[in-house]
């Protein structure tokens, strides 16, 4: 089979600073006869010149402040081959400020090998490496007890690392393969069995990774394209809307009925393209494209394109998530932070601390923060629902980092799915869209005949806020300019289609989906609702987006603003002039292309 042929595997090498990582990768590079001709007499040569020994370390070529430093800053990526497959090796740093670099290396392998110096024997790291695999779930694991020349080869240094680190492992649910005794510089147990350690009968390294199994093809799972960007182009009368992303996993053909999540958005595969490439007829993992449909149908980045009738990514607002902190500062309840996933990026809030563990020891830590270096089982909150897959199900779209400002501050994996209090809500509203029986006359036609987008504008605030007069001078505004629109009382609702509703608190909530279903119909027919609602809380809030449809609503709120997150457009002063107000949202609907 040549070369090109060969199946390809992704490895990553981790493990405590300083336990021979670059020395054992160097010295597969070199034992497989994986170098460019004559680069290891090279950098022979170029060490006899400088008057220093030779390291395997330096065939890596890795980058110049690792040389310098000692240590390995960033995850350098090298390749080697052996009769059955080539290997992809991603040598992660081992240092504990890089911590990071390790993470966004390990998150793309299919195996790893952890090194451990018989000498130093388990290290911080050690464990905290051992931790991550674990976590991202990596399965296919080869213990490496490197540098036994050190120890002369003995078999009660390894038989010692082993018991206490597999008794380790055994905690955090992480069963290697095989532990191996190895001595990366001298070449022992390496490609061949070892000459010095004739006490141990198990393979050699390399025999190991070629027992590796394949990991599935990502083009056999449910289908899976997070939206990068949406495109739209107006020249010589071309009219398409194109979903531009890459697939994750799975894959799509023309003519296949697709589903956009979190926005419950359905249609059918009109076409694929790509550019200055011809259109195809499929794309599966791996390919970045762009799709069109057969209905034009507004979404937003960072939302996924799913496949109908395959298993679908959950949606909620909560999630119970592993999470390795790296921040300078602790995560602490309260405070407003970024979750990136996909294309995706949402402001969430740590809601609960399930437990936070001290990764180097696995003990358990009473605390009510989650500082650097720490590892916890957390609930997260975010100010909109989010579509996910778990860890058990599909790694790539389970995979999070956490922005705290303007630096990635920590990262891991979405566990389990916790139901907000909108889940049935949704359950609802989808299949409400899933049967609705679609105008032939689609949203963008009406919005061009029309000269606006549809829309709910909510004016919402404290009791005894004047939010009608605002409303009503915002309706005559846009009626006087030829907008459509409709003045939309929460009390009229209360006065008429809810009449019959018992007034006590629990149909509340009742008429506040109500005020939803009402508005969506006229949504749907092309119009600017311009309603008003006292004293709505977050969840009431949530719940009107969810049947609305959270980009068909716009919240203004009146006075001070007790809402979390940044659920609110508008503030508007109680203090100021009704007309200046209605102006004011006026504007913001032009700045926003509402009104066309």
């Amino acid at each position: 089979m040549t070369l090109s042929k060969l199946p390809k595997m992704n490895i990553v090498v981790v493990g405590h600073v300083d336990h021979g990582k670059s020395t054992l990768i160097g010295r597969l590079l070199a034992d497989t006869h994986s170098l460019p001709q004559g680069k290891l007499e090279q950098v022979k040569a170029e060490c006899r010149r400088h008057a220093k020994p030779f390291e395997y370390a330096f065939l890596l070529d890795a980058l110049k402040d690792e040389q310098a430093q000692g240590i390995t800053i960033d995850t350098a990526r090298c390749f080697f081959k052996s009769k059955k497959r080539q290997y992809i090796i991603i040598d992660a740093p081992g240092h504990i400020e890089f911590l990071k670099n390790m993470i966004s290396g390990a998150a793309r392998a299919e195996a790893a090998l952890l090194v451990i110096d018989a000498g130093e024997g388990i290290q911080e790291n050690s464990r905290r490496h051992g931790y991550l695999l674990s976590m991202l779930g990596i399965r296919q694991v080869a213990i490496c007890v490197n540098k036994m020349d050190l120890v002369e080869y003995r078999q009660e240094a390894f038989d010692k690392i082993e018991k206490e680190y597999r008794k380790f492992l055994k905690e955090i649910e992480l069963t290697p393969k095989v532990f191996l005794p190895i001595a990366a510089r001298e070449g022992e147990n390496i490609i061949n069995r070892p000459a010095r350690m004739k006490w141990f009968q198990g393979p050699s390294l390399l025999e190991i990774l070629d027992s590796f199994e394949k990991a599935p093809s990502p083009q056999d799972k449910p289908f899976r394209m997070p939206v990068q960007g949406i495109y739209k182009f107006t020249e010589s009368g071309d009219t398409r809307r194109i979903f531009a992303g890459r697939v994750e996993s799975g894959a799509v053909s023309v003519g296949d009925k697709v589903i956009f999540l979190p926005s419950n958005k359905r249609s059918t595969l009109k076409s694929i393209e790509g550019f200055n490439a011809p259109a195809r007829k499929k794309i599966s993992a791996g390919y970045s494209a762009g799709v069109t449909l057969t209905e034009q149908i507004y979404i937003n980045r960072g939302d996924i394109l799913c496949k109908e009738g395959e298993p679908l990514p959950h949606v909620s607002s909560l999630m119970k998530v592993k999470v390795f902190w790296l921040g300078k500062k602790p995560m602490a309840m309260g405070k407003e932070y970024k979750l990136k996933s996909g294309t995706s990026a949402v402001p969430v809030r740590l809601k609960e601390i399930k437990r936070v563990l001290d990764a180097s020891a696995l003990t358990k830590l009473n605390k009510k923060i989650v500082e650097r270096n720490d590892v916890a089982e957390v609930v997260l909150e975010s100010s909109r629902p989010v579509a996910f897959d778990l860890s058990s199900e599909l790694e790539t779209t389970s995979r999070f980092v956490i922005v705290d400002e303007y630096d990635i501050s920590g990262g891991g994996i979405i566990a389990e799915v916790v139901k907000d209090e909108q889940s049935p809500v949704r359950e609802q509203i989808s299949i409400r869209d899933q049967m609705w029986d679609f105008s032939v006359i689609d949203p963008e036609q009406r919005a061009l005949r029309y000269g606006h987008q549809s829309k709910l504008i909510l004016l919402t605030g404290s009791v005894g806020m004047d939010k009608k007069t605002i409303a009503k001078e915002l309706e005559k505004i846009l009626f006087e300019t030829g907008i459509k629109t409709y003045f939309l009382p929460m009390g009229n609702l209360l006065r008429g289609l809810d009449a019959h509703v018992e007034s006590h608190r629990a149909s509340r909530r009742e008429h506040i989906h109500h005020l939803g279903e009402i508005a969506h119909l006229f949504l749907d027919a092309g119009i600017i609702v311009v309603a008003t609602a006292s004293n709505l809380t977050d969840e009431e809030l949530r719940e009107l987006q969810e049947v609305t449809e959270r980009d068909s609503i716009v919240i203004a709120n009146v006075g001070k603003n007790n809402f979390h997150g940044p659920i609110v457009a508008l503030d508007l002063s109680e203090k100021e002039n009704p007309v200046k107000n209605a102006r004011k949202i006026v504007g913001f609907l032009k700045e926003k292309k509402v009104l066309l």
